[in-house]
């Protein structure tokens, strides 16, 4: 038996709907006392799942207001633990293991009475299975085990029941394209930050400008030269109003000028902003833009893992520095343009530049553990750890803290 100690590595895999904008997670535990990601049995693991999202990790700041998907053995399907969770934001995924009788459609019937929505995890179909298709709300398919001549088939079927139908495994812009065409509803996978081919995409006038002004920021520019950058673009200068109304600063004074909300923000709340509006600005899906999460979690918890270790340095300035390193390191995938040409637009120090060309340094190490724990790639966070001198216990309290932090600043 798992103890109750026992510590996990925590990871949380995007599902994206036809908008490409995030509407869950799956959450995937491994235990930090293994080398491989068997438990001793299904159900345990399952369970350790639910019992650490409750408990030791807090759903609210795991899924931040999505939809979380938890994988179901059988034991667990019938247990009454289930009903510890949370119904409004839970999808109960049946893993492919469970036979479809009688007993588990009855179940799934009662768990839908309560308001869970259900997925069939990996699914084969079949005609056999009508019965649990008219319970079920999700149906997930591995894509990349079934012939595409095949899946247009299957999809067709499916259609005969009120189900949303979810691609597993998409990695590539290629095989979301694929899915969509075919009608798949829901998407899993990294595609998103994966482009097809950087192709020198020119960067619009509001990612110039915001380019800019971080460069600006970055350099200690005057407030002059950061008033007159914002004069030149307009909706920056309406967002920077926006901007200081929003962040709760206390003041109830009324804005004067563009210097005066300037001065009220403060240049480092400017440069976190331009930071992610980055991202945000950028894209029709805004704040649901699956980058702006995925940038805002890296820089969060790289900034916080900077935070919790005694550096030489001044803690605040390369804290700073890996805060910008987690925002910057996407920007090739957002602008579809080669980091070296955005870096080159931008006056970087020697370790900011090394750490998103070629993962050099600390930052560089920092930024690598970030990326290997956003794909649930726990076999290469364990060495990471040990090379960025940082235990499992300070990687689960920045990523709890970035995720949380995260979903206050998109509340804003």
């Amino acid at each position: 038996m798992t103890s109750m100690s026992e510590k996990f590595y925590l990871g949380r895999q995007p599902i994206l709907d036809r908008g490409q904008e995030i509407v869950g997670y799956e959450l995937l535990f491994r235990s930090a006392g293994r080398d491989f990601a068997e438990f001793d049995s299904y159900s345990q693991a399952s369970a350790s799942v639910i019992t650490n999202a409750l408990s030791a990790f807090g759903i609210q700041e795991v899924l931040g207001g999505k939809f979380g998907f938890i994988n179901v053995h059988l034991g667990l399907l019938l247990s009454e633990m289930l009903e510890l969770l949370p119904v409004e934001q839970s999808v109960l995924e049946l893993l492919e293991i469970i036979q479809i009788d009688g007993q588990v459609v009855e179940r799934c019937r009662e768990l839908k009475e309560l308001g869970f929505q259900l997925a069939l995890d990996d699914h084969e179909y079949s005609p056999d299975y009508a019965d649990i298709y008219d319970v079920i709300d999700i149906v997930k398919i591995d894509i990349l085990s079934i012939e595409p001549a095949i899946l247009t088939g299957i999809i067709e079927q499916l259609r005969r029941w009120p189900v949303r139908i979810l691609a597993e495994k998409v990695e590539t812009v290629e095989q979301f394209d694929a899915c969509y065409s075919m009608g798949f509803d829901l998407f899993q996978g990294y595609f998103f930050e994966r482009p097809v081919v950087l192709n020198k995409k020119k960067i619009d006038t509001s990612g110039l400008a915001m380019l800019k002004l971080l460069q600006q920021l970055t350099m200690d520019a005057t407030i002059d030269e950061i008033e007159q950058t914002f004069k030149a673009n307009p909706s920056l200068s309406y967002n920077l109003l926006r901007l200081v109304n929003s962040v709760g600063l206390g003041s109830r004074e009324k804005i004067k000028t563009l210097r005066h909300a300037i001065t009220m923000l403060g240049t480092c709340h400017i440069r976190r902003w331009i930071q992610l509006s980055l991202f945000a600005g950028n894209d029709a899906r805004g704040i649901n833009n699956p980058l702006l999460e995925m940038a805002a979690v890296r820089g969060r918890l790289m900034e916080i893992l900077v935070m919790q270790k005694e550096r030489e340095r001044p803690l605040a300035e390369q804290a700073e520095e890996a805060f910008m390193i987690g925002i910057l390191s996407l920007l090739d995938v957002l602008f579809e343009t080669p980091m070296t040409e955005i870096i080159d637009s931008l006056n970087l120090t020697d370790e900011v530049s090394g750490a998103l060309l070629s993962r050099e340094g600390l930052l560089g190490r920092l930024l690598c553990l970030a990326e290997r724990l956003e794909v649930t790639d726990f076999d290469a966070v364990r060495p990471l750890l040990g090379e960025c001198d940082i235990t499992l216990d300070q990687l689960l309290s920045a990523q709890l803290e970035a995720f949380n932090w995260r979903a206050k600043v998109m509340s804003n």
